[in-house]
């Protein structure tokens, strides 16, 4: 295999990843309430959310206040749900940020061909991808305690309208994770290359 389409295909992967994450973090179809109820208007009780905002009906968009939350005046369980939607907001803007130095190593260890540098960087995209998985995890934690408090005060009956559902931003962070471990692997791929061909040259000196 070519070690310049193998760390092209890492660089690309890494460089579709950021921008797939970017894009997850800043669209608000990470959780989806359609409401089908007789006699309303759907549009209207329905609602769709992302990390940083709530839009409910046609008009109605209010700002997730994690950080400015008084939480003496919140119940335990609001407090937990606030708690894991400040370490979502964290960790998932933080492995963004991590991307863009991963994406920079990669090219100068992909331009300097050391086995040594292109392993520390596949490992760093490979940390990047714990990040976005732990990010993406923690979320899922989060929408399944806000449902089951929302089951706990919504009559049986009212549920029965009631379809939940992740939304294509939610799956914009699962493809991100995907690409991540991609460009981490195929970066330990280009070290083996690199050190097969060194190999190969040292015996071809010997020979000689």
């Amino acid at each position: 295999m070519r070690y310049g389409l193998v760390v092209l295909g890492a660089g690309l992967s890494g460089l579709l990843s950021f921008c797939l994450l970017a894009a997850s973090i800043g669209t608000d179809y990470w959780y989806i309430i359609d409401v089908n109820k007789p006699n309303y208007e759907s549009e209207e009780l329905s609602s769709y959310s992302g990390l940083w905002r709530i839009n409910e009906g046609a008009n109605r968009t209010s700002i997730i206040s994690s950080f400015s939350a008084n939480m003496s005046a919140l119940s335990e369980v609001e407090r937990h749900l606030l708690g894991l939607h400040k370490a979502v907001v964290i960790v998932l803007p933080l492995g963004l940020v991590m991307l863009v130095l991963g994406w920079i190593l990669g090219l100068v260890s992909s331009m300097a061909a050391s086995p040594r540098l292109l392993r520390g960087t596949a490992f760093y995209f490979l940390t990047c991808s714990l990040f976005t998985l732990t990010g993406v995890s923690l979320y899922i934690r989060y929408s399944s305690k806000a449902m089951d408090e929302f089951r706990r005060v919504v009559a049986p009956e009212e549920l029965a309208f009631v379809d939940v559902s992740f939304g294509w931003s939610f799956a914009l962070a699962w493809i991100s994770f995907a690409l991540e471990l991609t460009a981490g692997l195929l970066l330990l791929l280009a070290a083996k290359i690199i050190q097969a061909k060194g190999r190969y040259d040292c015996g071809v000196d010997l020979t000689f």
